[in-house]
C-alpha cells in the first residue's frame, strides 16, 4: 500500500490498542509510546524506498524484498520496541513488542494483495507473492480508516469502532478477490487458449487492467465490471539470443526490469547515435501508452553507452534520461 494508507493503518491500530489493552489505557505516556510503535511499525518495512535515491534498478530489484521477509517480522519489532522502551518505559517492553509486531505483520500482509507484491516467504523462497486485487492506493481502504479514526477521536469506543472497521475491510477484500476471479473467468471465455491471465486492480473501483499470454500472442485490455475490452494484440516473439541482446542484458537496468516484469515485448532500433534495445512492460497501459520500460543504448562495438528503467510518459523525457544535455 501507499505511505498514507500505512500511516492511517498505524493510527487505527494504535487506537485499537488503547481501547482493548488494559496495560496501557491508564497511562498517557504509555498511550503515546504504543501509538509511536504502531505508526513506526506500519512504516518501517518500506525503509528500502531510500534505494530510489541510488537508482531505479536497485529499487526495482529490492523494494519489498528482504525488508518484507519473514525474519523481519522479528527484527523490526525488536528494534522498534527496544528504542521506544528507553523513551516510554511506562508502556513496558512486552506491550511495545506486541503492538509493533502486529503493525509490522499487518504492513507485510496487506502488501501482498496488490500487483507489486512482496517476498513475504523469504528466505524459504524468493518468490514474489502478489494477488493483485487491491490497488496500491485504494480509496475505500484509506477512506474507511479516516472515518473510523475520526469517530474514535470524537468519542466512540475504540474497540467496537476499529473491530467494525476491520470486519468491513475483511468483507471488502473478499469481494475484491471474488470480482477478480469472475473477470479472469470472463477473460478465459473470451480467449480460450490463454496460458496466463493477469487481472490487476486500478485506482478506479470498477476498472481492472488485463494482460493475457497465449502461446503466440500477448493481449492487453481493460475490464469494466465484467465487460472485457481488448485494446491491443502483440505477437509473442522470443527474445533473440545474439551478441547485441547478450550485451544489453549485462546492463543492471535491463536485468532489473526482466526480474520484475512478467509480460513484456521488445524491439531493437538502429539510430544515428546508437542502437537502442527497448523492453516494454505490457501490464501498465495508460491512455494508449506503456510507461514502464527498460532501454539500453549501445555503440557499434556493443559497449553500453547509457540505460534507464522506470516510468516514462514521453519520448522527450526518455531521451533526457538516456542522453543528458551537456552543460
Amino acid at each position: 500500500m501507499d505511505t498514507g494508507t500505512h500511516v492511517v493503518m498505524g493510527i487505527a491500530l494504535g487506537g485499537l490498542a488503547t481501547g482493548i489493552d488494559p496495560g496501557i489505557a491508564s497511562s498517557s505516556p504509555a498511550v503515546v509510546g504504543i501509538m509511536a510503535a504502531t505508526i513506526i511499525g506500519s512504516q518501517i518495512p518500506d525503509v528500502d524506498t531510500v534505494l530510489k535515491l541510488k537508482n531505479n534498478a536497485d529499487y526495482i530489484r529490492n523494494h519489498r524484498g528482504v525488508t518484507h521477509s519473514l525474519p523481519m517480522l522479528l527484527v523490526w519489532p525488536l528494534l522498534i520496541s527496544t528504542i521506544l522502551y528507553f523513551i516510554f518505559p511506562q508502556a513496558t517492553f512486552i506491550h511495545l513488542l506486541l503492538w509493533s509486531f502486529i503493525a509490522v505483520a499487518l504492513h507485510i500482509f496487506v502488501d501482498i494483495f496488490n500487483a507489486y507484491g512482496t517476498q513475504a516467504i523469504r528466505p524459504f523462497k524468493d518468490t514474489w507473492v502478489a494477488f493483485g486485487f487491491i490497488n496500491t492506493f485504494d480509496w475505500f481502504i484509506f477512506g474507511s480508516h479516516v472515518v473510523a479514526i475520526t469517530l474514535w477521536l470524537l468519542g466512540t469506543p475504540a474497540g467496537p469502532t476499529f473491530f467494525t472497521l476491520y470486519a468491513v475491510l475483511a468483507l471488502y477484500y473478499v469481494a475484491r478477490a471474488v470480482t477478480q476471479q469472475m473477470i479472469k473467468r470472463a477473460v478465459q471465455y473470451l480467449i480460450p487458449d490463454a496460458e496466463e491471465i493477469i487481472v490487476a486492480s486500478t485506482i478506479h473501483f470498477f476498472q481492472w487492467r488485463v494482460a493475457v499470454t497465449t502461446k503466440d500472442h500477448y493481449y492487453v485490455g481493460r475490464a469494466f465490471k465484467r465487460n472485457i475490452s481488448i485494446y491491443e494484440k502483440f505477437d509473442r516473439l522470443p527474445v533473440p539470443d545474439n551478441e547485441l541482446i547478450r550485451a544489453a542484458k549485462q546492463d543492471k537496468n535491463l536485468a532489473a526490469f526482466v526480474s520484475f516484469s512478467k509480460v513484456y515485448n521488445w524491439r531493437i532500433e538502429e539510430k544515428l547515435d546508437a542502437t537502442y534495445v527497448t523492453f516494454t512492460d505490457l501490464r501498465y497501459r495508460s491512455n494508449g501508452h506503456y510507461p514502464f520500460v527498460a532501454v539500453v543504448r549501445l555503440d557499434d562495438n556493443l559497449k553500453i553507452l547509457s540505460s534507464y528503467t522506470g516510468w516514462i510518459f514521453s519520448d522527450e523525457k526518455l531521451q533526457k534520461k538516456l542522453v543528458p544535455v551537456a552543460l
